[in-house]
């Protein structure tokens, strides 16, 4: 599929089988999303724009790199919060930026019931959070809140899809690239990835 990156990392494939798990503990999988999320991060942010800098070691100079580029985490309410976790701890200079949107269970339709992003310039790369990317309504409508607001470089940063999900985002942002560490087999008639791992969400919160 055009502009969606599965992972193949051994590390991400073992954790992510674990994370699937009904028997793992609310404990084990909060940090195995925190754990999902740094490894895919790692994998999405290949590109970023970087900058010689001069530092000083207890030996001598050495001229290194830095990050030029400003980011933002944007994670879904609720369940996008496990994942910036372990990105805001990857990427501590980031600005953390909560969009909430709530599924219409009947229509299977994105509902937003928060948007807390400032006036003022979007940062450089917003990454957009969110566990699963199912019918992919709620990641269309972050990224259509994220281009109104002034963002030009948006990635989606998900750890299972549909390919429902997957080929609507793909169409309705074609711009915007969509990392995942595993793409599933299907929606089912209530709009849930099969086999997927449950509703994150509830399993993040105990609810």
């Amino acid at each position: 599929m055009p502009q969606a990156f599965v992972s193949h990392h051994p590390a991400i494939l073992h954790k992510l089988t674990r994370l699937r798990d009904q028997n793992t503990s609310t404990d084990d999988f909060r940090e195995l999303v925190r754990q999902l999320a740094v490894l895919l991060g790692v994998e999405a942010t290949q590109d970023l724009g970087t900058e010689s800098w001069l530092v000083h070691t207890p030996l001598a100079e050495c001229v290194g790199t830095r990050i030029r580029e400003s980011l933002a985490l944007v994670p879904i309410l609720r369940a996008g919060l496990g994942m910036a976790d372990g990105l805001a701890g990857l990427f501590p200079h980031a600005a953390v930026r909560h969009l909430g949107f709530y599924r219409d269970e009947e229509k299977l339709e994105p509902v937003a019931y928060y948007n807390k992003l400032p006036d003022g310039q979007a940062e450089d790369l917003c990454l957009v959070l969110d566990p699963m990317l199912a019918t992919g309504g709620s990641a269309i409508a972050a990224v259509d809140a994220l281009k109104a607001w002034g963002a030009s470089r948006i990635k989606f940063l998900g750890l299972i899809a549909a390919p429902q999900g997957v080929q609507a985002l793909n169409e309705a942002h074609p711009d915007v690239p969509i990392h995942l560490c595993g793409l599933d087999e299907r929606l089912d008639e209530r709009g849930y990835i099969v086999p997927g791992l449950g509703d994150a969400g509830d399993r993040l919160f105990q609810t």
